[in-house]
């Protein structure tokens, strides 16, 4: 996944002119930051606002002799506790989805992105409306709003909102791209694997909200 969000937005992997300063924005436990630190032999700052997940993110750092290279905080991805033109590379895996302010976070990708830089945004949207549409039908609604419900996620938007945001501050080069076929197989390999014994005995032990996650899972399909 990492590879081909690269490869889509063209990241170079010329030593002459690959990214050397990043920030992951809403980073997890760091997996997308380490990566790109060992790849490009880069820099990498990552944000969260879990303090379980920074903490577990720099445990993993240091246990992968990559505490000189990475290091993650609580910042809050809305107010970016960096300076304006930081950072050659942008990176946003799947923490859009989670913005309440699309806007906001959107503007706050642009200031933190050092000029010429690149910012890559993977994330959950709806579909695209038509022409003549206002809204999603009401059925598309229902179903979204059953899914945000149940991962506690705010008002989706669409690849096209995302687009017209970045044309708004006058970015260049902007490309999207839809790959619900790709990451589709997805969550039927988790509704698979939470129906193991393992997964059963891990899905009890993580509490109600979980389960409750867990149980939406068909909808996603």
């Amino acid at each position: 996944m990492i590879e081909e969000s690269l490869r889509f937005a063209g990241i170079s992997d010329d030593p002459a002119n690959r990214p050397k300063r990043i920030v992951d924005v809403g980073c997890g436990i760091g997996g997308s930051s380490r990566y790109l630190a060992r790849k490009y032999g880069a820099k990498c700052q990552g944000i969260t606002l879990s303090p379980v997940q920074a903490g577990r993110a720099n445990a993993l750092a240091n246990a992968q002799v990559l505490a000189d290279q990475v290091c993650f905080e609580v910042a809050d991805a809305l107010n970016q506790p960096f300076p304006d033109d930081q950072f050659d590379l942008v990176w946003s895996m799947e923490s859009g989805e989670h913005m309440p302010d699309k806007p906001k976070f959107v503007e706050e990708l642009v200031r933190v992105a050092a000029p010429g830089g690149t910012i890559i945004v993977v994330t959950w949207c709806h579909r695209d409306l038509g022409p003549s549409e206002e809204s999603l039908q009401p059925w598309e609604q229902k179903l979204l709003n059953r899914i945000c419900d149940a991962y506690y996620l705010p008002e989706w938007c669409s690849t096209s909102d995302y687009v017209k945001l970045f044309q708004s501050l006058s970015l260049q080069d902007i490309k999207a791209g839809d790959w619900t076929e790709n990451v589709a197989p997805f969550w039927p390999a988790v509704i698979r694997s939470a129906l193991t014994w393992k997964g059963f005995t891990s899905l009890l032990r993580s509490g109600l909200k979980t389960i409750k996650g867990a149980l939406v899972m068909p909808l996603m399909i």
